[in-house]
């Protein structure tokens, strides 16, 4: 089955190229309010300004994959807020279009992949690291489409499916996918060697391994100590190149609102991600342009 082709799936067949960090840290390092249940989609609506600013800063620290705002924007979870159909397709298109300056504003390449983030990220309780919703695989995708939809208008150069909880829910972005044609990296949250739902990861990485738009799979928001197992599963069912980023090893907690960080830093064996077939690395949550920094020196 031939692969989808795009400029960052050429660029992925040569080299590592370099993502950016976490987006809600640097938006609250800049002093943006991310309260409330729109965390930093609630940014994207009212402060667009320091949504560009924040991708600015990977820009500069030498990111060459721009992450847009779109996570947590859903439909539903907007409606609750006041928010029409129209102002929530609106707020999807300016987060293409905010990340897109900023890339046109780098001293080098930079291409802008459209967050779809999981149906838990939009219920703002931490349900993207349980999976398990108690939704059907066609009512994921139901809910899936119409962002998706939404977020190609815009013209992004790619989909970033990621902070996956459950195949279930893969195969439901899985489907829609397929529907659009438009070239996508699928990216499951981990933990214990499992999806956060618990299923074997072989499993979990073998549903995408055979669709032609899925131009790389991964983990992101995991502790750096999953990267490993996990690359080395998905290595294990597919060719495809792989990717990474994690957040720092930090717990979150959805009670508080906060995260729980580890005691010591955890170690980003980076060279061997790569040994094992990473081509797309960065960071998630907690991580900074400090750090991308230094991947993208040392790349």
């Amino acid at each position: 089955m031939p692969r989808a082709t795009s400029p960052l799936a050429e660029a992925l067949a040569r080299r590592t190229v370099i993502l950016d960090g976490g987006l809600s840290n640097q938006l609250a390092d800049q002093g943006c309010d991310l309260s409330g249940g729109l965390w930093s989609g609630r940014v994207l609506a009212e402060r667009p300004d320091q949504v560009e600013a924040a991708h600015r800063a990977y820009a500069r620290a030498g990111a060459e994959v721009l992450i847009t705002a779109s996570y947590q924007v859903g439909y539903e979870a907007f409606a609750g807020h006041g928010y029409d159909r129209a102002e929530t397709t609106a707020l999807l298109h300016r987060s293409v279009s905010l990340a897109a300056r900023a890339a046109e504003a780098a001293d080098h390449e930079v291409w802008v992949a459209a967050s779809v983030g999981p149906y838990g990220a939009v219920l703002a309780d931490g349900s993207e690291y349980r999976g398990r919703y108690g939704l059907s695989v066609r009512e994921l995708a139901a809910f899936h489409r119409p962002r998706i939809e939404a977020l190609l208008a815009a013209g992004p150069d790619v989909l970033a499916l990621e902070t996956v909880p459950d195949p279930d829910e893969a195969e439901a972005l899985l489907t829609v996918l397929a529907e659009t044609g438009a070239a996508a990296w699928l990216s499951y949250t981990v933990a214990d060697a499992r999806t956060r739902a618990g299923r074997p990861l072989p499993e979990a990485f073998a549903l995408a391994a055979g669709a032609a738009e899925v131009i790389a799979l991964g983990v992101n928001c995991c502790d750096p100590v999953e990267v490993q197992p996990a690359l080395e599963a998905a290595a294990s069912v597919t060719d495809k190149p792989l990717l990474a980023y994690p957040n720092d090893g930090s717990v979150w907690d959805a009670a508080t609102r906060s995260w729980h960080a580890p005691e010591t830093p955890t170690p980003w064996p980076t060279e061997s991600w790569q040994r094992t077939g990473a081509r797309l690395i960065g960071g998630c949550c907690r991580i900074g342009p400090d750090r991308i920094a230094r991947l993208a020196a040392g790349k």
